[in-house]
């Protein structure tokens, strides 16, 4: 699928993707840093001021400072952690691909392990989670971080299955969410946290799920479904329902509400997540192979926690 590119960087699929005025950003892509070995789990923390990232080969967690521009490290060694997200008291969650594990970062600095286990048997590597507004948090659990020793620790699957789960926020019990996927990756929930979408990579699908009250899923229909070879990682919403999704070496695909791929942002290497972030909410943050870009979009992230 083609179609009309502007500034070498937007490509405009449908009408919609140029009249939501999503290519009235910026007319090029801003390098913040590049040596990192694969970067992934892009998460702006605005008490900071600054974005955090994890280069899942090297071990650690990196941050680059908005102020100063300046790139330092936050964690290492880090259980070659893959995707972070915030929860309700701005406390830092991480997947740990290496560790197995989903932990939180306490406001003193103490890391508490939320999830290692599911029925008693160690997860296979943790990858991406969402938490809701009443403290439930859901992650993916694939086996990347298993089946060698570049992203993780070569091991067999406990489980023998890449499935979905869920962490109750009164008792800390991990409970099975959804199964049946490849490789889930990326998880988010809808603004109004009645649908959870999942990225599975190795099908080249985004599945979307019913959420009900008490936690539990509906069976997930197809969203969003990849052509000619495209995979998708991480996902994320605007603030006017267009979900945007992390597509590997076809870039950045952005959707409408109803599933209509509109266009897709043109990126020089594999882009593996994406974030939205800075003051404004409307700059966009790229892990890419080696490199974490960013752009300032005429476009504003879902709101934030």
């Amino acid at each position: 699928m083609s179609g009309h590119i502007l500034h070498g960087l937007y490509e405009i699929l449908d009408d919609r993707f140029y009249t939501g005025r999503c290519v009235n950003g910026d007319s090029r892509l801003e390098v913040l840093h590049s040596g990192s070995r694969w970067a992934e789990g892009p998460l702006y923390v605005p008490a900071w001021r600054q974005l955090i990232w994890s280069d899942i080969p090297n071990d650690r967690i990196l941050r680059w400072d908005e102020a100063t521009g300046t790139v330092g490290v936050l964690r290492t060694p880090a259980g070659n952690s893959n995707g972070n997200t915030l929860d309700r008291q701005g406390r830092l969650i991480t997947c740990e691909q290496g560790n197995r594990r989903v932990t939180r970062t306490e406001h003193d600095g103490t890391v508490t392990v939320l999830a290692d286990r599911y029925a008693g048997k160690r997860l296979n590597s943790p990858n991406d989670s969402v938490v809701r507004s009443d403290g439930t948090i859901w992650f993916s659990d694939p086996d990347f971080g298993i089946i060698s020793d570049y992203e993780g620790h070569r091991a067999e699957s406990e489980i023998g299955a890449c499935n979905l789960y869920r962490i109750d926020p009164a008792t800390g019990e991990v409970h099975l969410a959804a199964d049946g996927f490849d490789g889930p990756n990326g998880v988010i929930l809808s603004p109004d946290e009645k649908k959870l979408y999942v990225s599975d990579s190795r099908a080249a699908r985004i599945y979307v799920h019913d959420v009900r009250d008490d936690g539990t899923l509906s069976s997930g229909k197809v969203f969003a479904e990849g052509k000619d070879d495209v995979h998708f990682d991480n996902i994320r919403f605007d603030d006017e329902g267009r979900l945007w999704a992390a597509a590997l070496a076809d870039g950045v695909h952005c959707y409408d509400p109803d599933g209509t791929l509109i266009g897709r942002l043109i990126l020089p290497e594999t882009v593996s997540n994406i974030t939205f972030g800075g003051p404004k909410n409307n700059r966009m943050f790229i892990t890419a192979s080696t490199s974490l870009y960013s752009l300032v979009m005429s476009v504003t992230g879902a709101p934030r926690i």
